[in-house]
């Protein structure tokens, strides 16, 4: 057998050791890969709310406890949207009013919108199939998830609070959250909550020759005390901590595989060359050198991590997508990017070279005349 068979062989010899250690192992690299993507996903998710529609930037209210998601706390007065529409610029701003609304026996999210305001040029990326959109007060389009699961279509009613909406259409959106959402006439949800003029945010969008730089500093400028534009998901301060927490904590899950896992692998490894003393000590008495067993010995261990992390990937990544396609994660889906299990396999091969490299040198280090009278 070739060197490079042996040690693809060696460590699944014992079986049951050898999945014990798979198993051990997988579980520290699939909760990496798992926070990774969902920390993508909800910071996708996040920026595609910030730019629907194409729009160039949002404006929230400044004050502190708005800014903690993009929907915002504090509501704006509409009077804002023709003093920003006035500014050099701005091509056009739209308004949008969340509220957390009883649709019918449960809460869930409703969207406020002008009615007559169209998809290709408004502010949700969201796709009319079937009926059409708000044409007048006390009409709805309900997300396809709502439709399914309360056998809801185009003529039927919709109850929001304790006023009946007609159903109008329903819409499809790639973001999970407006598949279970309702839109609505932002006037009919203002007085619903007795806000009148009321808003939640400001999408505005930037002419093609304008600097959204230049638009978004004049704001600032003008009437930072009042408002906060926001670009990315990094201006929203307490969004922007609670990532660098789940990125912290990502890295701490990292820093506590390796631990274990390298604690796991050395045992494992150790075992191993326990077991294989007078195997060892023949290939060393016909002529393998100890850098070509200490070599064999790491490949062995690195060749258990990354079985670890490909097995314990393809789990995670199956159970999360499989959980989004049944409609369980219905904020935002897990985006696995390459960095993101490029990372679960860096730590795969630290845990591997960690654990591997004690057992590998205690291996090169045997005297093959010992090693040929062990039994």
């Amino acid at each position: 057998m070739s060197f490079l068979g042996l040690i693809f062989k060696n460590p699944f010899r014992n079986k049951a050791r050898a999945a014990l250690a798979i198993i051990g192992i997988g579980i520290g690299i699939a909760t990496i890969v798992a926070l990774g993507g969902m920390t993508t996903g909800l910071t996708q998710s996040l920026d595609e709310t910030l730019h629907q529609g194409g729009a160039d930037f949002t404006i929230l209210s400044s004050e502190d406890d708005a800014q903690g998601t993009p929907y915002g706390t504090k509501n704006l007065n509409d009077t804002w949207l023709d003093k920003i529409r006035s500014m050099d610029g701005v091509k056009k701003v739209e308004a949008i009013y969340l509220v957390t609304l009883p649709i019918d026996d449960d809460l869930g999210m409703v969207i406020g919108l002008e009615p007559n305001n169209t998809f290709d040029t408004g502010s949700l990326d969201t796709e009319i199939i079937e009926g059409g959109f708000l044409a007048s007060d006390h009409q709805a389009v309900i997300g396809k998830l709502i439709s399914e699961e309360s056998n809801l279509t185009v003529g039927d009613k919709i109850k929001l609070a304790d006023e009946e909406f007609e159903v109008v259409g329903i819409s499809e959106s790639g973001d999970p959250s407006y598949n279970s959402a309702v839109m609505a006439p932002i006037s009919d949800l203002q007085d619903i909550m007795d806000q009148k003029g009321q808003i939640s945010m400001i999408y505005v969008y930037a002419e093609n020759n304008a600097s959204v730089d230049t638009i978004t500093k004049k704001i600032n400028d003008s009437y930072g005390e009042e408002l906060t534009t926001v670009t990315s998901v990094s201006d929203l301060k307490q969004m922007a901590e609670m990532l660098n927490m789940l990125d912290v904590f990502k890295w701490g899950i990292s820093l506590l595989a390796i631990v274990i896992g390298g604690i796991g692998i050395i045992n494992t490894m150790i075992m191993s060359v326990y077991e294989r003393t007078r195997e060892i000590g023949v290939l060393r008495a016909v002529g393998w050198r100890k850098s070509r067993i200490l070599t064999m010995i790491l490949g062995e261990s690195l060749v258990l991590t990354m079985s670890s992390a490909f097995i314990g990937t393809v789990i995670i990544v199956a159970i999360l997508e499989i959980l989004s396609w049944l409609g369980y994660l219905s904020v935002f889906s897990p985006i696995f990017t390459w960095d993101v299990i490029a990372q679960g396999f860096a730590v795969a091969i630290g845990v591997g070279l960690i654990g591997g490299i004690y057992p590998a040198y205690r291996a090169s280090k045997l005297p093959p005349i010992e090693a040929l009278r062990y039994e």
